[in-house]
């Protein structure tokens, strides 16, 4: 009898270090060298290792790429002259089925999100200088865009760079505009209800941004001042809190910031910076929303784009891409630092997405 159980817990011990947890990674490429659209990876979620590297569908320029809700479809920008955004079937396999495709009515989309419900969908289109909307159908496919919002002027060069819906609000970010909109949902359009959320610095290039689960808080990425902008929500809009720099205090050459992650306990922020080539940590103080600067860690690559948190939250994984590589940190889940893993090679590597 106790041969038998000793025999049933080491098949099941097989079994368990046979299958170790994993999840599919999708990868958002550049396609004007040697990748052919949007790839994907097994991610172990024990030891960060990312394996099976295949073609998910080939698609042009898919350079940012975000699922529905339900994780059932994948929205690809096609950044080009002539714009459009993909939309794909996830198939039981995890490769991707292409669904159709829309204009997106602007030069260069460079973002796409969906909201909640999943039914709409909007894409910034950075060269374009505006933000097209679309209604989801429920098989997945997209409309032809109901709403183009333009932020183009006679004197100024807009360049729409991000947007998020937030329940009945969205919020749109422009970089040659140096601020970020607020729209309300009137009926079945979008309408103005703010220009420019809180003062940014001059110059400021606010690029990409994240909201606390709550909506209380906001966190905006500046590409051109390497700051990141905080605010808090009140009765009457968003007041600043400060202005803080995502560099080492110790460098002064040229930088870029890029992308921005809240770790899911909101505990931690996470930004990248192109030029330094580093991720930024700070701690986060859920009363106040100040920030402190704990960490800027080299990415072991260069030109870090989107960068994503797994599910876990065990891991963050960077794109790099100038030298065409994933690379794999630990998150330390008391003190929210990272340390680097290892890297895998791919061209042109710009959206990670899990």
């Amino acid at each position: 009898m106790k041969f038998k159980m000793c025999l049933f817990l080491f098949s099941v011990c097989l079994l368990n270090c046979s299958n170790p947890k994993t999840s599919t990674l999708y990868v958002g490429t550049y396609t004007n060298g040697d990748s052919e659209g949007v790839y994907q990876f097994q991610f172990n979620t024990e030891t960060g290792e990312l394996s099976q590297k295949q073609l998910a569908a080939t698609s042009e320029n898919p350079s940012f790429i975000t699922y529905s809700p339900d994780k059932k479809h994948i929205y690809a920008v096609n950044e080009n002259e002539e714009g459009a955004v993909s939309a794909f079937k996830v198939e039981d396999d995890k490769t991707l089925t292409f669904i159709n495709k829309a204009k997106t009515d602007g030069a260069h989309p460079c973002h796409v999100a969906i909201n909640k419900q999943g039914d709409k969908a909007v894409v910034s289109n950075y060269t374009g200088g505006n933000f097209s909307l679309y209604d989801i159908k429920t098989n997945g496919a997209l409309s032809e865009a109901f709403q183009v919002i333009d932020h183009k002027t006679d004197s100024l060069v807009s360049h729409a760079h991000s947007a998020q819906f937030f329940k009945d609000d969205l919020y749109a970010s422009d970089l040659g505009l140096n601020a970020v909109y607020q729209y309300k949902l009137n009926d079945t359009n979008y309408k103005l209800a703010d220009s420019s959320i809180v003062k940014m610095p001059q110059n400021a290039g606010p690029r990409h941004f994240s909201l606390t689960k709550d909506g209380q808080f906001i966190y905006i990425i500046n590409e051109y001042s390497n700051t990141i902008t905080s605010a808090k929500k009140t009765e009457n809009g968003f007041e600043f809190i400060e202005n803080i720099s995502t560099l080492a205090d110790d460098f002064k050459e040229k930088s870029f910031c890029a992308d921005i992650h809240l770790s899911s306990d909101e505990q931690f922020l996470y930004g990248s910076n192109r030029g330094e080539n580093s991720i930024v940590v700070f701690k986060r103080d859920a009363t106040t929303g100040k920030l402190d600067k704990i960490q800027n860690i080299s990415v072991h690559g260069d030109w870090p784009r989107n960068f994503t948190i797994d599910s876990t939250g065990k891991f963050l994984l960077v794109a790099n891409q100038k030298s065409h590589n994933i690379s794999v940190f630990k998150i330390d889940d008391v003190s929210g630092t990272l340390a680097f893993l290892h890297s895998v090679e791919l061209p042109s590597p710009v959206c990670l997405l899990f």
